[in-house]
C-alpha cells in the first residue's frame, strides 16, 4: 500500500512552504501526540486566492468560497507537515475547523467547509475521516473569505 506521501506526489498536489507567522505565534505545534495548526488563510504565494480567497460569502460565491477552503486547508496539511516532518506520521486528523466570513442571511458555511474536508480526505484517505465545525463570522484577517485550522493525532515514536 502506497504511504500518504507517495500519494501526495502521485496526485500532483503540491504543498507550499509555510508561510512566516504574521504576528506572535506558531504556524503549528505538538502537544504530545496532537498537532494544533494556527488558521490558515486561502493563500498562495502571500496573496489571498482569487477569485473567492476574499470577501464575504455572499459578495464572492459560495463555490469560490469553497475552493478557497480547500486552499486553506492545503496551507494547514503544510503546517501540519512542518511539525511531524512528513505526513506518514499522521495516523488521523481529529478535528478541522472552518471559519466563513458570512454576509447577513448566508447559512451554507457547511457547504463551504466541504471543500477543506474533501481535500483532507483526498490526502489522508480514512485518516482524514474527521469531526468538524464550520463557523460563520463577520470578518477574518486580511479581509479573507475563510479561515481554517485543524487538530491531527501524529504518535511519538
Amino acid at each position: 500500500m502506497a504511504s500518504i506521501e507517495e500519494l501526495l506526489n502521485k496526485s500532483g498536489l503540491v504543498l507550499p512552504a509555510v508561510a512566516a507567522p504574521a504576528g506572535l505565534y506558531q504556524p503549528a505545534i505538538r502537544i504530545g501526540e496532537l498537532v494544533y495548526t494556527s488558521g490558515q488563510l486561502p493563500l498562495v504565494d502571500g496573496k489571498l486566492l482569487e477569485p473567492g480567497g476574499k470577501g464575504r460569502v455572499g459578495e464572492t460565491s459560495q463555490d469560490d468560497a469553497a475552493k478557497a477552503a480547500r486552499t486553506a486547508a492545503i496551507n494547514a496539511v503544510a503546517a501540519l507537515r512542518s511539525v511531524v516532518g512528513s505526513l506518514d506520521a499522521v495516523s488521523r486528523i481529529v478535528k478541522l475547523t472552518v471559519f466563513v466570513s458570512s454576509e447577513q442571511g448566508f447559512t451554507n458555511q457547511h457547504i463551504v467547509a466541504n471543500g477543506a474536508s474533501s481535500l483532507i480526505g483526498e490526502i489522508f484517505g480514512d485518516a482524514g475521516r474527521h469531526v468538524r465545525s464550520a463557523i460563520g463570522v463577520a470578518a477574518l484577517p486580511l479581509d479573507a473569505s475563510v479561515e481554517v485550522e485543524l487538530i491531527a493525532f501524529s504518535p511519538l515514536a
